[in-house]
């Protein structure tokens, strides 16, 4: 196993080994701390990880890692489950930035192994979720119910995207242990019922599909599209069917996946490959369209896709990660004069937020464990992501048990 200075030496630029400003930076993520377990299992002396590690675009390497230190308001969680996203892909192909030397990872499941001296309500031992946004619940942001873009620590409070700190900010989940910050907001305690792989969507792609249809502000009676049935869309297909629509259109272009969202509540399936999506959905709503469509991809083509089913008022409702400029086109916008909505939402987290989706699997109205496809051992992490990455072997999502 690597230890983390190691591995940086090999990937830094020839002559430049170890510059002093590239591991002021790795610093900052991996203060030791002496640190004795309580769990028999595990040395009393140990105090290295390991964890999935960001280096450069193309590279995420398995290497070793300080456990992270806690504050009074932190924990520290023992992972035994996390998963693999399509925005940790976003990040290994240099489309979204992060500092090399991070921890990749914003799914965990676990149980925690240490609480900050001022955490109350919690116990060494539990099994818990965090999601994969982590608001300090005590910003203007959060304040005022858009906790996904907390700023807690800014001058008025607000930071696009600075709820999401796993595996962006600081040291994700993609590792044997992870710190929680403001634990009290962000812990939520799993069932002895459930186990890691029926709650392991619920951090992010439960939440984040589930938002597109709460954003949408879908009505009972509604139609609804959902463009990609990737494991986001197939969320938010079944977070359609929660939430009244009675006519719901799922679009991909696998027809695995296509069979997947009408188990999860498509009434009509559409394979791009076979035939022009807009037109079929247009056939299928006699000319109507839709009152909400939802984006799960983050792509020009079902951006504009989205917008050119939908009826006059109707709302765009987008998920996904968009790694270039979009364009609206004139045509599908109605001259801007059709009251056409859109909306864009990053995945909620908190506690509640951790409970409300845990309570709609405790009751029966979802199973998401189907969507599990392919299991790996941390260590074998980097098989994972390249399967997971090429998109082989029909992958939705894997799970990644310590």
């Amino acid at each position: 196993m690597l230890s983390l200075e190691m591995i940086l030496t090999l990937a830094a630029p020839p002559n430049q080994v170890n510059p002093p400003h590239f591991l002021t930076q790795i610093n900052a993520f991996c203060r030791p701390l002496p640190y004795a377990p309580p769990y028999p299992l595990r040395s009393p002396t140990m105090q290295k990880m390991k964890a999935a590690i960001f280096l450069a675009p193309g590279k995420i390497t398995l290497g070793e890692k300080p456990i992270p230190e806690i504050g009074p308001l932190d924990a520290l969680m023992r992972i035994t489950t996390t998963t693999i996203c399509g925005t940790d892909i976003h990040i290994l192909k240099g489309e979204y930035p992060v500092a090399p030397g991070l921890t990749i990872g914003h799914e965990p499941v676990g149980i925690i192994e240490k609480l900050g001296s001022s955490v109350e309500g919690f116990q060494i031992g539990q099994r818990v979720i965090a999601g994969a946004i982590t608001p300090s619940g005590h910003s203007c942001a959060c304040l005022c119910g858009c906790a996904s873009q907390d700023g807690a620590g800014t001058k008025h409070g607000f930071k696009a995207i600075g709820g999401w700190k796993f595996g962006n900010t600081i040291d994700g989940c993609q590792a044997e242990f992870l710190r929680v910050p403001d634990a009290m907001a962000n812990l939520a305690m799993v069932p002895d019922d459930l186990t890691d792989e029926q709650v392991l969507m619920c951090p992010d792609i439960m939440s984040t599909g589930f938002s597109g249809a709460e954003s949408g502000k879908i009505r009972i009676g509604d139609i609804v599209a959902i463009f990609a049935q990737g494991p986001i869309g197939l969320c938010a297909t079944a977070g359609a069917k929660l939430s009244g629509a009675t006519t719901i259109i799922a679009v991909d272009g696998i027809d695995s996946r296509l069979e997947m969202s009408r188990a999860l509540g498509a009434d009509h399936t559409v394979n791009f490959n076979s035939c022009d999506p807009v037109a079929e959905i247009m056939r299928l709503t006699d000319g109507r369209g839709v009152d909400v469509a939802i984006e799960a991809l983050g792509t020009q083509t079902t951006f504009e896709s989205a917008l050119r089913v939908l009826r006059p008022g109707g709302t765009l409702s987008s998920l996904g990660v968009y790694s270039t400029d979009l364009t609206i086109p004139l045509s599908a916008f109605a001259a801007g004069l059709a009251n056409t909505s859109i909306v864009t939402t990053l995945c909620p987290g908190g506690k509640e937020r951790m409970q409300r989706l845990i309570s709609a699997i405790s009751s029966g109205r979802v199973d998401l464990k189907p969507m599990v496809t392919h299991r790996f051992k941390l260590a074998d992490i980097e098989a994972a992501y390249d399967l997971f990455g090429h998109q082989r072997d029909g992958v939705l999502k894997v799970a990644i048990t310590t």
